[in-house]
């Protein structure tokens, strides 16, 4: 079984290779391939972790998430397993743990940071049971892969109650994950923000948690923080808002982040409120683990997103940054952390409708592309499959946009032509590429 083994994992590093010499990702099809030559790869090696193994799931932040707890926990001295790519369905799952395994067919990790697609939780837990769940939100995404929020409610609760001793590391203040939370039977643990950050009351955010799980009356929110995320309560029955563990104070928001959790301060150079909730997930589950995070701060310090989540370029004097928008909820937070910075910025918006995107993208009308009125913005350029739809959609909120096609003409035009400080915003599949691209235009020689 060692030598069958082994010969997956060899298998397995020949096929990354060799994608990523042709452009491709290559993570998937390395896990496929080690899956087909030995069915009990993946359970044989996350066996082998000799300490705990966490799984993230929700719908927005399990990259940057994940990532941030891995890097916590190799900054507290200990070897971490982690698809760092964000490849969290059972392929890209069984690669990270097949590349990070040594040639003679054994792993040698402390730790295991596994970011998992809620869909497919059903066919990694058989594999193995994980020690804790990060669940960060639930928010309406792919509609017609994903069906309602129910759906995928159901698939976490099933997963969850076949691993009873997991423990969920939960955001408090979003009642679909809190209540599952509760409803699961699983031991949990919670984080949240109890002040009031910031005033979203005149937001035009579609709200999925208007409606309480258990009992079906309205939910009354004392605040929001943005889309369903705040303050809540039921109108009919006792479930609210549960008690905080990890409560983030102090909250400032700007060209850095900073609030203080457990009576310590945390800063970090990043904008965008949602990613004070990504930080503190991260550190909650690492103190929920036992470990002190006593270097935490410095693992911010150095933490680089990357894998187009808020993650920085420098080209030709132009200042970009790429990040990810797959859904109302996240599109809309995307567009908060753009006003927040003040200076002339140039957009582009790169809308795809592939498989893994969700072909349905009549999600467009619920983000609040009309706020980029006041976002002091230069220009707008749509691109992708679904450039014209794009262009539609803000043509609706009476918004001029120029449309380029091709991603990468799009990227030229703006660096050569544009005001210096441009802002790309991709879909899922134009992730990858739009990043490979910016890279290649990097590496060239001025």
């Amino acid at each position: 079984m060692r030598l069958r083994r082994m010969l997956a994992i060899w298998a397995a590093r020949f096929a990354g290779f060799a994608c990523k010499k042709m452009g491709r990702q290559g993570v998937t099809w390395a896990g496929k391939i080690a899956l087909k030559l030995d069915p009990n790869i993946l359970k044989t090696l996350a066996g082998q972790v000799r300490k705990d193994i966490f799984v993230t799931c929700g719908t927005n932040g399990k990259t940057t998430t994940n990532n941030m707890l891995c890097a916590a926990l190799e900054k507290e001295g200990y070897k971490v397993v982690c698809n760092h790519t964000g490849s969290n369905m059972l392929n890209g799952v069984v690669a990270a743990f097949a590349l990070a395994a040594g040639l003679g067919g054994n792993l040698d990790a402390d730790y295991a940071c596994i970011e998992v697609d809620e869909a497919s939780t059903r066919r990694i837990f058989p594999h193995f049971k994980p020690d804790y769940m990060v669940l960060t939100n639930l928010f309406r995404d792919q509609l017609d892969r994903y069906g309602e929020i129910d759906i995928t409610m159901n698939i976490l609760k099933e997963v969850m109650q076949s691993a009873p001793k997991m423990k969920i590391i939960v955001n408090g203040d979003d009642a679909l994950s809190a209540f599952l939370a509760m409803d699961s039977g699983n031991p949990y643990v919670t984080y949240g923000i109890s002040e009031q950050v910031i005033d979203d009351k005149e937001s035009h955010e579609i709200r999925e948690g208007r409606f309480c799980k258990k009992c079906g009356a309205r939910l009354e929110y004392r605040f929001y923080h943005y889309s369903q995320l705040g303050d809540y309560a039921c109108t009919g029955c006792d479930f609210k808002r549960p008690p905080i563990d990890f409560d983030a104070t102090d909250v400032r928001v700007g060209d850095q982040l900073a609030f203080r959790v457990e009576g310590h301060p945390i800063a970090a150079n990043y904008k965008g409120f949602y990613n004070v909730y990504n930080i503190l997930a991260a550190y909650a589950a690492g103190r929920t683990a036992g470990l002190s995070m006593e270097h935490f701060n410095d693992m911010l310090k150095a933490f680089n997103p990357e894998n187009g989540r808020m993650e920085q370029f420098r080209i030709k004097g132009c200042g970009i940054v790429l990040n990810l928008a797959k859904n109302p909820a996240g599109f809309n937070q995307n567009i908060s952390a753009v006003m927040q910075d003040d200076a002339k910025k140039d957009l582009i918006i790169v809308i795809n409708d592939n498989a893994q995107d969700g072909t349905d993208i009549s999600w467009l009308w619920d983000v609040d592309f009309d706020r980029f009125r006041d976002a002091n913005v230069n220009s707008i350029t749509v691109s992708g499959i679904r450039c014209q739809d794009m262009r539609l959609r803000l043509k609706y909120v009476d918004i001029p946009s120029m449309l380029e096609e091709d991603v990468e003409t799009a990227i030229r035009k703006r660096v050569e032509d544009g005001c210096g400080n441009l802002y790309v915003l991709v879909n899922y599949t134009a992730l990858f590429s739009t990043r490979n691209v910016l890279k290649k235009i990097e590496g060239e020689k001025a």
